[in-house]
């Protein structure tokens, strides 16, 4: 087995050094180079092999929204923030791309990527052409070649609904935003929609007058769709709606507010995400808690069992949330 002196006299540094890079010592002062060359000499020696990751690098990131749509949806720059955090602890070196650069910009000799919004199949086609090994996040657009971990979306609309329902409430109303198709730009139903539609029409609740929808998850959005409601509605409007993003369900707030509507005695919130604002609006909103850290994490993880160990086998990991109960629903 190799020793810290034969890895110290191949990347000529002391043993001292060796040791604090090898134990991942986080006070130590020394350049990105000498440690990544530390980790590769120690990796190619088979020091502590089970144990030390030796640094990835040129793997993409692969950031294919607007800055209007990540403005819109902090959620999304959540994940492009904590990815990029989690990539620096397991020295993986990230080069950013966005849906301005163009497919085209990523180099030939990436050795993977990891994936966050809409992807055309040109595009996707263009991936399969540079590397085997990648990643989404938040979507699953080609389940046959790449792996893809998102929360699962259709688990959580049913429990919010089971949330409502258990409490009574026969009049439930839904919220959100549109998905669309990314090579014919054709509106399609949110799954989270979906799941709403499939989850109350057996059981006689689902009225189509209480579903709303617009172009963006965005605050503007939910404080246009709600007034929308409160107006067409007026007495029939119902008594608890599922809003399918936290932006959303605050500009909905806002709007039954400033029309006098109590919050929750008359109509009860419920949302997902759990971003940083939901815990200061009036009142504080009950949603379901994105874990954006362990989705990061899970997404480096599948990426790095495809490139550093070569599994072939392609996995999607649908990961659940905590319900976060707070004052707008009951």
């Amino acid at each position: 087995m190799a020793t810290l002196k034969q890895i110290a006299e191949q990347a000529q540094v002391s043993l001292t050094t060796v040791s604090r890079v090898l134990n991942q010592d986080a006070t130590l002062s020394v350049t990105p180079e000498t440690r990544n060359r530390i980790l590769e000499i120690a990796g190619q020696l088979g020091y502590r092999k089970k144990t030390l990751q030796p640094p990835v690098k040129k793997i993409a990131y692969l950031h294919w929204l607007t800055e209007m749509e990540e403005l819109h949806d902090v959620y999304f720059q959540a994940i492009r923030l904590e990815m990029e955090d989690q990539a620096k602890q397991h020295h993986v070196e990230l080069h950013c791309y966005t849906v301005a650069d163009g497919i085209e910009a990523i180099p030939s000799d990436t050795q993977g990527f990891l994936a966050v919004g809409r992807f055309s199949s040109g595009e996707l086609a263009r991936l399969r052409e540079l590397t085997p090994h990648g990643v989404f996040l938040d979507t699953v657009p080609d389940p046959d070649h790449y792996d893809a971990v998102r929360p699962d979306l259709a688990w959580i609309t049913r429990k919010a609904l089971d949330f409502f329902v258990d409490r009574g409430h026969t009049s439930i109303g839904f919220v959100g935003g549109i998905d669309l198709d990314p090579d014919t730009r054709e509106v399609k139903q949110d799954v989270r929609e979906k799941t709403f539609r499939a989850y109350l029409e057996p059981r006689g609740l689902l009225r189509e007058e209480t579903l709303f929808t617009g172009p963006q998850f965005s605050v503007e959005d939910g404080y246009t769709l709600m007034m929308r409601a409160i107006d067409q509605l007026g007495d029939q409007l119902p008594t608890a709606f599922f809003v399918a993003s936290d932006p959303i369900a605050v500009g909905c707030l806002q709007a039954l507010n400033e029309k006098g509507l109590a919050i929750p005695a008359r109509v009860s919130v419920l949302s997902i995400n759990n971003i940083s604002v939901s815990k200061y609006v009036s009142p504080p909103l009950t949603t379901f808690h994105i874990d954006v850290e362990e989705l990061c994490k899970t997404a480096l993880t599948l990426l790095l069992e495809r490139v550093v160990e070569g599994r072939t086998l392609v996995k999607t990991v649908y990961l659940n949330a905590e319900l976060i109960i707070r004052k707008s629903a009951v």
